[in-house]
């Protein structure tokens, strides 16, 4: 006794559906994503233009060497200190905020070195700093 029908059917798998769930899936996730670029340090660069530079009657030259030596207006502190730079700075600007101080230091100086300028300038009563460059070449 042979109750099975001779043709076996195969199992047939739908797609169709499962191809629907997943778009709509997918423009679920497209429309409720943020695209944002997120960073630690967001900077702004300034734009300088070259034939623009003026002579300033009141700026300070700080000079940052690559071993640590520091220079005021070309010259060279011997004890190179935090508290000899404010001597410097003092004498170098009397009238301490209408003076502008020109950071130029080494790409070899160390960080703490520069900030040791910058801690100098604040204690003489220095405000105004900004930070000398060069144009890299081929530009």
């Amino acid at each position: 006794m042979n109750f099975r029908n001779g043709t076996r059917e195969e199992p047939e798998i739908n797609l169709i559906p499962f191809i629907d769930i997943l778009l709509v899936v997918l423009i679920f996730l497209m429309l409720t994503t943020t695209y944002s670029k997120y960073t630690e340090l967001r900077v702004n660069l300034p734009v300088a233009n070259a034939d623009q530079a003026r002579e300033h009657p009141k700026e300070v030259t700080v000079s940052v060497g690559q071993d640590g030596r520091y220079a005021v207006n070309g010259r060279v502190l011997e004890p190179a200190s935090v508290d000899a730079l404010v001597q410097a700075l003092r004498q170098a600007a009397p009238n301490g905020s209408e003076h502008i101080i020109v950071i130029s230091a080494d790409a070899a100086a160390s960080h703490q070195a520069v900030v040791n300028v910058m801690d100098a300038a604040r204690r003489s009563g220095l405000q105004q700093i900004t930070f000398a460059t060069q144009q890299a070449l081929g530009r």
